[in-house]
């Protein structure tokens, strides 16, 4: 590499075969096939990629040929008037808007055609790449300042201590992109690479096979354009939180299609209420059993962030499990884009086999917040007590064949820490007031005054279903003046239209700053919130139905009788007069009959 490392090698001696040959002369593409084609043995296809590269360098200038429009001249600029601002790694910030509309063209591309990992994934392996770059320089720059020479400090540079990741120079993306006939091979071989010098990152390279994906020639040509795409701007000043923000866009943009395939995503504006009202702080662990993307986790490290400060939020502990490994290595991906590290991530499945223990038991968490699959079947009791520790966690009963709600449920308290231990849970709105056995462990956990707020969402917030769900939160220890009692919302009328999705609702900011401030109230407001003593649950046979509790009042226009009835006459007797003047009209005319 050369310019500061930040050039790649073969873009530097095309410049100068090219130099040798044109100076500041004019020359067309295909002189520049040509000659880099005899002497570089460059092929056709990768010349027009290095011609894009020397102009993004200011290395080049490109004017419309005169004699035939669609063709372009040439012109190399000299070494000494070289314009690199494209590469001043410290002026090359995107915004917000600039990422999601790089991403909004790469959806384009792919449209339903083609998994989003082939977004992901390149948006990841650029991100690594340009912030080694970074990395790169601020090594260099440290080793001159402490005596070493040129050659000396860019050898320096490279060794892997200094990077996030260990990358070799050969698969910085611009090297990787430069064999534009052989991106499937060149890409297939640098993930195999970078996961073999980066363990951590294997599950995430893994899930991808370019060599397979580009064997149709649609495919290939979908490949090149992302490359290109991504290969337009630099990331290495993106801070996390933008980058994390693009990296949830991709997964909301495809939501729609991924529930069509069974995958859910949980809205971030849920998410969102469910850490807002758990609040959990530095110094505490936050575990999700169904991680899947890793939405709560960033959501409970947002939390902290924006609440306690940056140094405040490298005391908070992230752990999650997810029975998908194609989905818990793009999570893994999203917490790397979210520049999150201390998070611990475990596959398998919790019911049967939860991966975090202490000893011979669970571990245990200060708060225990999950968005589990509804109505997930086969965990009867016969499965369950496959499982380990299972005594220890399904104390309160099994649930029938065709629902793990209260599996789940029951596994998330069993999880949380006796003293400040706090639950939230994303469930669906059924496990509240089912019979049978569903009936028998609600009973159970109601008794033992664990529920502490029920929140009923609107409908139309899930890509995968209509119908409403439920938040439900727990504490193993309630303050003195909650217990014996459980708050339930009603939230079915707390949302706004969903900008993007017609058919969808939204919990909008200002909904979830009601909802919370009811919350941690325990404000009643008619139709909305109540605090309802156990006593009442009881003899309502321990069914939480929300609206046997609070319904939403609707408006009811007050009605001014008399006015109307006076209205009424008015109409009446206008009527009459135009009846008895058309009766008047069809006796001139000889008419004798009634009308």
């Amino acid at each position: 590499m050369s310019l500061n490392g930040l050039l790649p090698l073969w873009v530097e001696k095309g410049y100068a075969t090219l130099w040798d040959h044109y100076n500041s002369g004019k020359f067309r593409l295909d002189d520049a096939i040509k000659i880099l084609g005899e002497v570089e043995h460059d092929t056709p296809e990768k010349v027009p990629v290095l011609l894009s590269r020397l102009r993004k360098a200011g290395m080049l200038t490109v004017t419309s040929d005169t004699t035939d429009a669609r063709k372009k001249i040439y012109t190399l600029v000299s070494k000494d008037a070289r314009v690199t601002e494209i590469f001043d790694l410290n002026n090359n910030t995107l915004t917000r808007g600039d990422l999601e509309a790089l991403l909004k063209r790469a959806a384009d591309i792919i449209r339903t055609r083609v998994d989003y990992k082939f977004i992901l994934l390149p948006l990841f392996l650029k991100r690594i790449s340009d912030k080694w770059e970074l990395e790169y320089e601020a090594a260099k720059e440290e080793a001159l300042q402490d005596g070493y020479t040129e050659l000396e400090a860019k050898v320096e540079a490279k060794r892997a201590m200094y990077h996030d990741f260990d990358l070799p120079e050969d698969y910085l993306w611009e090297n990787l992109r430069a064999e534009v006939n052989k991106l499937p091979e060149v890409f297939s071989k640098a993930l195999k690479e970078i996961a073999e010098r980066n363990p951590e990152l294997r599950d995430v390279l893994d899930t991808v096979d370019f060599i397979e994906f580009a064997k149709s020639q649609e495919n290939g040509e979908i490949l090149r354009q992302l490359i290109e795409l991504f290969s337009e701007k630099k990331l290495h000043h993106v801070s996390p939180d933008v980058l994390g923000d693009a990296y949830e866009w991709i997964l909301r943009y495809f939501a729609p299609q991924k529930a069509k395939e069974g995958e859910v995503y949980t809205p971030r504006e849920v998410i969102r209420l469910l850490i807002e009202i758990l609040d959990p702080k530095p110094g505490e662990s936050v575990y999700d059993p169904a991680s899947a993307s890793n939405g709560m986790l960033i959501a409970s490290y947002t939390h902290v962030k924006q609440q306690f400060g940056p140094e405040a939020v490298k005391q908070i502990f992230l752990y999650g499990q997810e029975a998908n490994a194609k989905t818990l290595a793009y999570g893994r991906m999203n917490m790397y884009i979210h520049d999150i590290r201390n998070v611990q991530l475990a596959y398998g499945d919790t019911l049967l086999y939860p991966k975090f223990k202490d000893g011979e038991a669970i571990r245990q968490f200060d708060v225990v917040v999950a968005n589990p699959p509804w109505n997930q079947d086969m965990y009867d009791e016969n499965q369950l007590k496959k499982g380990e520790f299972w005594k220890q966690r399904f104390s309160y009963g099994f649930p029938n064949r065709q629902s793990a709600d209260w599996a789940w449920i029951q596994h998330m308290l069993a999880s949380a820490k006796s003293g400040n231990g706090r639950v939230g849970v994303v469930i669906d709105n059924g496990c509240l007031f089912r019979s049978g056995k569903e009936k028998a462990i609600r009973q159970q956990i109601l008794e033992a005054d664990l529920l502490e707020c029920i929140i009923l969402t609107p409908e139309k917030l899930f890509y995968n279903t209509g119908a409403p769900g439920a938040l439900l939160f727990f504490s193993k220890n309630k303050r003195d003046e909650h217990r014996g009692k459980v708050l339930i919302i009603n939230a079915a009328l707390e949302f706004g239209k969903h900008p993007d999705v017609r058919k969808l609702n939204i919990i909008t900011d200002k909904n979830i700053g009601t909802i919370v401030g009811v919350a941690n109230s325990w404000e009643k407001i008619e139709g909305f919130s109540r605090v309802v003593s156990l006593a009442e649950i009881e003899k309502n046979d321990f069914n939480l139905n929300v609206t046997l509790y609070v319904s939403p009042q609707k408006d009811v226009e007050e009605v001014d009788i008399p006015a109307t009835w006076a209205a009424i006459r008015h109409e009446e007797m206008e009527l009459l007069a135009i009846d008895e003047q058309i009766a008047g009209h069809l006796k001139e005319i000889g008419y004798g009959g009634s009308v």
